[in-house]
């Protein structure tokens, strides 16, 4: 293995790493979790009179909005940001080391598309592993770009879907026709109907039952993705990220101080008001249309998303010794495993083949179960990493990546 093309590049060791990224990492996860389990407890699928008559209908309709005006968008939006960054640390790290970076970056998107592909048809549906992977790849031809051009792409590539849906709405064009009637088309083929949809899953009682669900739902998160421009917003905030990286804000935040301060002054200014108006459009089914939907999602998600991610670095400059950073960055350390056991608790829990509580479970309840999903993950990445270097699927992918057997232990 001492010859291998791959092997000058090696992964960051346990000392080189920056707490404040895998506290962000952390939070992110934290926020994923909160805006995934509805859809893994079913409540997202349930029509109006069966969520009217569930007993905590008043509290959830008040914990439905608070989702849509503090969670949705805003965490895929710190983890899209985050991949940026850590692409621009990839690239740095393996020139640092004289490897081939290029090949180091796309093995390891090779590697995460076939972990994301594994997960999309195999466990849940609303996987974005594999898009990541897939724009992913994109990224190196940015590299070369000066930060003013990158910039200038991100911002239109996040103006495009709004513009894109205005366009959509005037003429009746819809983007997603194929997807969405593959969609159904397999649906249909294994059964599945409007009526049913909010309950398969719950009275799965095989994996084989479970498996023609994730089939049709394969279609089902392509629609998602075209419908909702996705691909253009991942990738402009991919190149933000990469920015950021490139100019290291996270390993000296002390120096970007003033700037990160400002993030959160607008972030919060225009993204908090703003986000009571898209949570209206969301709840009420955009009633302005998909193009004024659209535009209140940019014009709030995003710079509450980034405000989010400035506050966290501002925490970290004032008080760098509390506790709970250690706490935070663990399952950030771990975030390929979290993401991943996150979707096989949810299938032991709500699904039929496990416990069953889908499509019986409030929303309130549902993020509060979520809660404590993520409290258990934090306990269980304190305990792995105390006698291990990495999370176990990290280990494994940076094993692929690498191209050589890594230690595990301490």
């Amino acid at each position: 293995m001492k010859n291998h093309p791959l092997s000058k590049g090696a992964p960051l060791a346990a000392t080189k790493r920056h707490i404040f990224l895998d506290a962000l990492r952390g939070f992110a996860l934290l926020g994923v979790c909160l805006a995934n389990y509805p859809e893994f407890s079913l409540f997202t699928f349930q029509p109006d009179s069966v969520v009217e008559s569930m007993p905590s209908f008043r509290i959830d309709n008040i914990v439905k909005f608070i989702q849509y005006l503090l969670i949705n968008g805003k965490f895929y939006t710190l983890f899209s940001l985050l991949f940026g960054i850590g692409f621009s640390i990839i690239i740095s790290h393996a020139a640092e080391r004289g490897a081939d970076g290029m090949r180091i970056f796309y093995r390891r998107m090779l590697i995460l598309a076939l972990i994301g592909c594994s997960h999309l048809m195999l466990l849940w549906s609303g996987d974005i592993l594999l898009l990541y992977a897939v724009l992913g790849m994109i990224l190196p031809l940015f590299r070369k770009l000066s930060d003013q051009k990158i910039i200038i792409v991100a911002i239109f590539l996040l103006i495009l879907p709004v513009v894109i849906d205005f366009i959509c709405q005037h003429y009746g064009i819809f983007l997603a026709g194929y997807p969405y009637r593959k969609w159904w088309e397999y649906a249909t083929l294994y059964g599945i109907t409007e009526e049913n949809f909010g309950t398969w899953l719950r009275d799965a009682v095989s994996y084989p039952d479970v498996f023609k669900f994730l089939k049709q739902g394969a279609w089902e998160r392509m629609y998602e993705f075209i419908d909702g421009n996705r691909y253009f917003k991942v990738l402009g905030l991919f190149l933000i990220g990469f920015v950021v990286g490139r100019h290291r804000i996270y390993a000296d935040l002390k120096a970007y101080k003033k700037l990160l301060f400002r993030i959160v002054s607008i972030g919060f200014i225009i993204g908090f008001p703003l986000s009571f108006l898209y949570a209206w459009s969301a709840i009420f089914s955009h009633p302005l249309g998909n193009g004024m939907h659209s535009l209140l999602y940019a014009v709030s998600v995003y710079p509450l998303g980034f405000g989010y991610a400035a506050l966290l670095g501002l925490f970290c400059i004032h008080h760098p010794n509390w506790k709970i950073w250690s706490f935070i960055a663990a399952p950030g350390r771990m975030a390929l495993t979290n993401y991943i056991s996150q979707s096989v608790i949810g299938i032991f829990l709500f699904y039929g083949i496990g416990f069953a509580l889908g499509a019986s479970v409030g929303l309130a309840a549902t993020e509060l179960i979520a809660l404590c999903v993520f409290t258990f993950q934090i306990i269980f990445s304190k305990c792995w990493l105390s006698f291990f270097r990495f999370g176990p699927l990290e280990w494994v992918w940076r094993m692929l990546t690498y191209g050589k057997w890594l230690k595990l232990t301490k």
